[in-house]
């Protein structure tokens, strides 16, 4: 099969579209024909060299995929030849083919189309498991997230808003912050031209927002902990402004705040399949019910993935960059 290879640590260039062994799977695992797969930001630091793949994972990038099960194995009662699904991934999904362990794999939601469906496994399981499986956001509570407009971003907007959270939203261009606007966030704040914890404060009252999803890192973390109420949560998901800060414990104190963070790829299968069932449980029937469409930027042929990462580091996309082999 064809795949896209990390020739060496680099920039974009060092992407080449090569032909590679198939993958073999094992008893608990699927085969599937790629149709489409998504960029992460993961994806970029991988082809850097800083963000290697798991023990196990195939070499080759990519965190999602939608397609069709060409194989199952013989522990695998789910799934059968022929079934259109999308999986997560802890890599390889910037090929023809890929091995899926049977619990990261989703059908396609209703009224999605096989491609587009690519746009959801993780960003939906990030988000769950953050969000709402830890950081327990609930009805009539606010959401303030950072990079609204990113994949990330404009999913978290929706399953928000359909799930009756008030939500709040940071974006860098007047563009950017429109497209929130229309998915439906209530707030939107252009982070380089205004204060978004004054602007948070003045929208709550002086209270703050309940839950935080944070991509940036150390530079927002002080201000973060300054924009949460009594009982807040931050949840850092990435650290794309640096990842060391300094911590005034005191300021926890006070408003009984929590700091949470983690990472998608490194769980355990155990952990991944749990993610990945309580997502369709939940997530599914929004999309399935229109409340949460795909935000699709671009499609890439798999063979342009060079151009597909110079787009997402030049960081004027909205929502989900996609490579098609």
């Amino acid at each position: 099969m064809k795949a896209i290879v990390i020739t060496t640590p680099g920039g974009p260039e060092v992407l080449k579209l090569q032909e590679v062994e198939d993958p073999q799977i094992n008893d608990d695992e699927v085969l599937i024909k790629v149709e489409a797969t998504a960029l992460n930001r993961a994806d970029t630091l991988q082809r850097k060299g800083s963000y290697p793949p798991p023990k196990g994972a195939s070499p080759y990038p990519g965190l999602e995929c939608s397609g069709t099960v060409v194989s199952v194995g013989k522990h695998v009662s789910r799934w059968k030849v022929g079934d259109q699904v999308c999986a997560l991934l802890s890599g390889g999904g910037y090929a023809e083919k890929v091995a899926v362990p049977a619990g990261q794999v989703l059908p396609v939601p209703p009224g999605v189309s096989l491609k587009d469906a690519a746009a959801f496994p993780e960003v939906a399981c990030t988000v769950w498991s953050t969000v709402f499986m830890t950081s327990h956001l609930s009805a009539g509570e606010t959401i303030l997230v950072h990079g609204g407009s990113s994949g990330i971003g404009t999913f978290a907007i929706q399953i928000a808003k359909c799930r009756g959270v008030r939500v709040f939203a940071t974006a860098g261009s007047e563009e950017k912050l429109a497209f929130c606007e229309k998915l439906g966030a209530d707030v939107i704040i252009n982070y380089k031209t205004e204060d978004f914890v004054a602007r948070v404060k003045e929208e709550t009252g002086g209270k703050g927002v309940n839950v935080i999803l944070d991509c940036v890192g150390a530079p927002y973390f002080q201000r973060n902990l300054e924009s949460l109420d009594f009982d807040g949560r931050l949840f850092i998901i990435g650290t794309q402004g640096g990842a060391k800060t300094e911590l005034n414990i005191g300021s926890l104190f006070a408003r009984r705040l929590t700091v949470q963070a983690a990472g998608l790829r490194s769980r355990s299968l155990e952990n991944k399949a749990e993610i990945v069932s309580e997502v369709e449980k939940y997530v599914w029937p929004a999309i399935t019910a229109g409340e949460v469409k795909p935000v699709i930027h671009k499609y890439f042929p798999l063979s342009e993935a060079a151009e597909a990462h110079q787009l997402m580091e030049s960081s004027q996309h909205i929502g989900k960059i996609m490579l098609v082999p």
